[in-house]
């Protein structure tokens, strides 16, 4: 193989998309999928790949910094893809503890294997931080989150992330460790665990469940097809310039309740019910403590320097979702444990 490149977190949403989408493109690549299988990883998200020559999955914890070394010692990684993350802000607000060990000590941990191992002989290494836009803080109505933002973290996973953001560039300023990192904003596609809004929602108007929606459902998003990211991704590791962030967006901002309703008008088609039904489900409820009013990205550095744009519009991207998650119940139903339902019943249904 001309490379062999490590994909951390592989199993996830977005690492699911990424390694299959890199799997293909690169078939003289090693692709070496890198993940600990908590609740949100699932390797029922790569079935169609995990018979291919150049991939290979290993189950391990970041946090495990032996066992890092070990890996490297096996591997000798030309390049790092680090997803590796917990990424709920809900389950970062119950307990802390998981994001600081994941997102920041898993995230040290591979920075000094990358330069243990790397020894200073950089040339064709490169460590890619995939991060988030939560980072920034909260926008008011106007303006956009650029490269410059100051970063102001509002939740504990956020400020999880921003930490791993901050390491990752103290390395490459300290030690001239070659890296890169990119903040993208909110993702959405197939195989998303279905904590998250929409996956959430599009099983629960095919179930007739309550629509939980935090306060009036103001807060706005930008949306951005995991696909796309999954090509951002590729663009930045092979083309972006060391030591620079770049900003990934959807240009497609959206207030949370106009997402949700037009969600529903969706659901009444796919599933034949008269128009409105799934909108009566719709419950507000308690909102989240620190809740983010707005988030927007300004993608233009990406689009102006390595040519990168969307290339799925968010009416075709949710079309092509709820069409997944109703053609997948079997995928459904393996995730939605107990302990699924524990938690859903903790963060909805007893507020």
């Amino acid at each position: 193989m001309n490379k062999n490149i490590l994909v951390t977190g592989g199993a996830g949403f977005i690492g699911s998309h990424a390694i299959r989408y890199l799997v293909n493109q690169y078939p003289d690549y090693k692709i070496i999928n890198l993940d600990k299988l908590t609740y949100a990883g699932n390797l029922e998200n790569l079935t169609d790949i995990e018979g291919y020559s150049n991939y290979e999955f290993v189950k391990g914890d970041i946090y495990d910094a032996p066992f890092l070394n070990e890996l490297f010692d096996n591997y000798a990684f030309d390049g790092i893809i680090h997803l590796a993350a917990e990424s709920h802000v809900d389950r970062s607000i119950t307990d802390p503890n998981e994001f600081i060990k994941t997102n920041v000590v898993g995230t040290v941990n591979l920075l000094n294997v990358a330069k243990s191992h790397w020894q200073d002989d950089y040339k064709g290494k490169l460590f890619y931080h995939v991060s988030t836009d939560e980072v920034y803080g909260s926008l008011g109505e106007e303006g956009y989150f650029t490269e410059e933002t100051p970063y102001d973290p509002k939740s504990p996973y956020s400020a999880s992330k921003a930490s791993s953001d901050h390491m990752v560039r103290a390395y490459y300023n300290t030690y001239g460790l070659p890296v890169i990192v990119s903040n993208c904003s909110n993702n959405y596609g197939p195989n998303q665990f279905p904590e998250k809004l929409i996956p959430l929602f599009i099983n629960n108007i095919k179930n007739n469940r309550e629509l939980p929606v935090y306060g009036k459902g103001e807060n706005i998003r930008d949306w951005l097809y995991v696909e796309d990211h999954a090509k951002a991704i590729d663009l930045i590791y092979h083309h972006g310039r060391l030591g620079e962030t770049y900003n990934i967006g959807g240009d497609n901002e959206w207030k949370n309740i106009d997402l949700i309703r037009k969600l529903c008008e969706i659901m009444d088609r796919k599933l034949d019910r008269k128009p409105g039904t799934s909108a009566k489900l719709i419950k507000f409820v308690k909102d989240r403590a620190g809740h983010d009013m707005r988030y927007a990205i300004d993608c233009s550095k990406l689009k102006n320097e390595l040519g990168w744009k969307q290339e799925v519009s968010f009416e075709e991207g949710l079309e092509k979702t709820v069409d997944w998650y109703l053609d997948n119940q079997e995928w459904l139903n393996h995730v939605l444990t107990g302990e699924y339902e524990e938690y859903y019943r903790k963060q909805y249904l007893e507020r």
